[in-house]
């Protein structure tokens, strides 16, 4: 199965959790196994920002890249292949993180969010 991947380094919306700017996004085919034990497939969107994946060794690779280029090009488009690819991979095994989701929950209740 070929993976389609979608990935967008222009007019970026600010970060979801810090509204920061993030370096790029990316759209890529995702699945999950719901509670009957059934495969789920869809689309997973990630933004790639500075602040919020800082500590994560594909998003650090990724991140030096652009503190060093910049910008994408023809002189490192397949070191940025190579990269987007473990971060995109890193992306997909990543799962929501209950307790923290519940803590934010809380706190957008109680309008402190």
């Amino acid at each position: 199965m070929e993976l389609e991947i979608e990935i967008n380094l222009d007019d970026l919306p600010a970060c979801t959790r810090c509204l920061g700017q993030p370096l790029l996004t990316a759209c890529f085919p995702h699945s999950w196994l719901n509670t009957r034990g059934e495969q789920v497939t869809g689309v997973r969107e990630a933004a790639l920002c500075p602040q919020c994946h800082r500590g994560s060794p594909a998003a650090d690779e990724l991140q030096a890249l652009f503190a060093v280029d910049e910008k994408v090009g023809l002189a490192n488009a397949e070191a940025f292949a190579i990269l987007i690819g473990a971060w995109i991979e890193e992306m997909g095994k990543s799962s929501r993180d209950s307790h923290r989701l519940e803590s934010e929950w809380r706190e957008w209740r109680q309008g402190d969010l």
